[in-house]
């Protein structure tokens, strides 16, 4: 029993030892002497294999040094490399704006003080950065417009391959009321960079952007009307996803949008589907417009009736009807109860309540002591004056109103006729767009220092994710590698929130208390008899053997003596030895039965145990 208790106590220990293991992995990862600069993608790759096996030699031969402090770990960034087919690529990690352009426009229907696009940008990497050496784009004002693009390679033409764009977000700040969505600027002659504003037309508006409660995740596509050679923005369906989290943990994520020649569309969030949809069928407002219209000029005649109820214009009032009968009347039958007070009223002034010293008669009029509940009828059913009760009225029929019947002359309600809509086209495939030409961020924001990096842009499903790997990939690995291990989350939560010590307490006790109440209040389990064993086929010790073996030792004993004496033994007990012999061998007969049933049973469990059946029992 002690031994049981002490496995269950030695698994709880266990179990807490596992949330330990990160923090003390990680200190034996620092303790290792990672002095050196250490590249990311070798680290991934297990590069650090080999090294490991030299220091665990090394530990090995000599005795291990004193302990010190040690030091942070130092990586090396390495940008990523675009590879494959692409439109655009930038990692901001030259350090500098070369190829971005900003805007120096004014945006119209605005303030002068706040029109102008003269929010701040700047390449810098993050503040708290876990990648030293990796630069990104960021916006560095707050309650301003910004504006920046860039030209992307060749124009991006809608054939025959998908569109891929993907860029990086990373909310430093968090993010209050603002966007941080990028636009791709339809390819015109007059595109001007410099001049780039709200209405600058673009192809797609992709990305998240958030105010207030309201956590969108953009995709917009300006769709032109083969027959008015007008725009229309489109809007993709809202997402099932919580997006709340990508904008409140000041992570790096990852955004991508994925549409196809064949009108499907994907939006992903660190290469994770949170919307998807058609074209054609999940756009706001659709792609096709009805193909009929209400006739704008049809108009409801005016001997229209679109009632369905009216009053019936037989009915009378009937002659005992009273409309001037009261609802309530006085009840007659009430008595005034025994000891009602009629003199005395319900409340008094307090006769304890003193006129103030500053009270000033000619300003403040006559001064009168403040009303309470009149102590004289708290023991009695009533003060005042007794009036009879109000009861309803059993007369009481109120207006008369002539009941309502089915309007014979009903014609439903009235609706415009329905034409041919005369701006009616089937465009089946919205996924030839305008081609654009450039990349651009227009932008307002509450909050400063949101992070940009890693814009894509390609026809490439592969070639995309190969960018991702190197960019984004690299921040999630190093996030990841940053965060503290379980124990250490527990520890700085319960210094958050000290109510947390008696949850963990308890989680680490209670289990503990039941097993070992389980345990040691156990009832002791009785011998097992011959019918269990035989049930459960369990080796049952040998006894029936043992019984065997001491009655052969006693009948030989018995022969024995029985040969020495044969020589002095006389007629009479010549015949009474044969007797006993022959009563010896019958019962060397019987004990012969005995040991052929027993034989028997012991081969029918043999065959028993042995059965798959049985096995199966034993294993259950």
């Amino acid at each position: 029993m002690d031994q049981r208790v002490g496995l269950f106590v030695l698994l709880a220990v266990g179990l807490l030892c596992l949330g330990l293991a990160p923090v003390s992995r990680a200190q034996d990862l620092v303790d290792d002497g990672l002095d050196d600069d250490v590249d990311v993608e070798d680290e991934l790759d297990l590069g650090l294999a080999g090294a490991e096996e030299e220091l665990e030699g090394d530990l090995q031969d000599e005795a291990p040094p004193a302990p010190k402090t040690p030091p942070t770990p130092k990586v090396t960034y390495k940008a990523p490399e675009p590879m494959g087919e692409h439109f655009f690529a930038e990692s901001f990690d030259r350090g500098t704006l070369d190829g971005w352009v900003q805007s120096n426009a004014k945006k119209e229907d605005a303030d002068e003080e706040i029109a102008k696009y003269d929010g701040k940008w700047a390449v810098e990497e993050m503040k708290d950065s876990k990648l030293p050496g990796d630069k990104g784009l960021v916006l560095k004002s707050k309650a301003k417009h910004h504006a920046i693009s860039a030209q992307m390679l060749r124009p991006f033409i809608f054939d025959t391959k998908p569109l891929i764009i993907q860029y990086e977000v990373n909310f430093q700040s968090g993010i209050d009321c603002g966007g941080a969505y990028v636009k791709l600027l339809t390819q015109t002659p007059d595109l001007d960079l410099d001049q780039f504003v709200d209405k600058t037309p673009y192809t797609i508006m992709f990305g998240p952007d958030k105010c207030g409660e309201d956590y969108k995740l953009h995709f917009i596509f300006r769709h032109k009307n083969p027959k008015t050679g007008e725009y229309e923005e489109k809007h993709a369906k809202k997402p099932d996803a919580d997006l709340r989290t990508y904008y409140t943990d000041k992570k790096t994520h990852l955004y991508t949008l994925v549409v196809n020649p064949d009108n499907t569309f994907e939006v992903l969030v660190d290469q994770t589907v949170v919307n998807s949809g058609s074209l054609l069928t999940d756009m706001t407002p659709a792609v096709n417009p009805p193909a009929e219209i209400e006739d704008p000029d049809d108009q409801k005649p005016e001997d229209w009736d679109e009632r369905p109820k009216i009053q019936d214009p037989d009915a009378a009032k009937p002659e005992d009807w009273d409309e001037d009968a009261p609802a309530q009347i006085p009840d007659e039958d009430a008595v005034k109860p025994d000891g009602w007070l009629d003199d005395e009223p319900e409340y008094i002034g307090d006769p304890d309540a003193v006129k103030p010293e500053d009270w000033d008669e000619d300003m403040d009029g006559e001064w009168e002591a403040p009303q309470i509940p009149n102590p004289a009828c708290e023991t009695a059913p009533g003060c005042g004056p007794w009036k009879r009760p109000m009861i309803d009225n059993p007369s009481y029929k109120g207006k008369w109103k002539p009941p309502m019947i089915d309007n014979p002359n009903y014609q439903g309600v009235w609706k415009p006729r329905k034409i041919s809509n005369p701006a009616f086209f089937e465009d089946l495939h919205p996924f030839r767009m305008t081609p654009f030409s450039a990349v651009g961020l227009e932008l307002w924001s509450m909050t400063s220092d949101i992070f940009f990096d890693n814009f894509f842009i390609t026809n490439d499903r592969s070639t995309a994710e190969r960018w991702a790997t190197d960019g984004w990939g690299l921040k999630k690995a190093a996030e990841g590698a940053a965060e503290p291990g379980l124990a250490a989350q527990m520890l700085s939560a319960a210094e958050e929130r000290p109510w947390l010590w008696v949850v963990y307490v308890l989680t680490v006790a209670l289990p503990l208390v039941l097993i070992i109440v389980f345990c040691c209040t156990g009832k002791k389990k009785s011998p097992a008899t011959p019918a269990e064993y035989k049930k459960t086929d369990a080796p049952q010790p040998d006894v029936k053997e043992e019984e065997e073996g001491e009655e052969e030792e006693e009948a030989e004993e018995a022969e024995k003596s029985r040969e020495k004496s044969e020589g002095e033994e006389s007629p009479a007990e010549e015949e009474e030895a044969e007797k006993d012999e022959e009563k010896d061998e019958e019962k060397d007969e019987e004990q012969d039965e005995e040991k052929d049933a027993a034989a028997d049973e012991k081969s029918e469990d043999d065959i028993l145990r042995r059965s798959p059946r049985n096995r199966k029992v034993r294993r259950d």
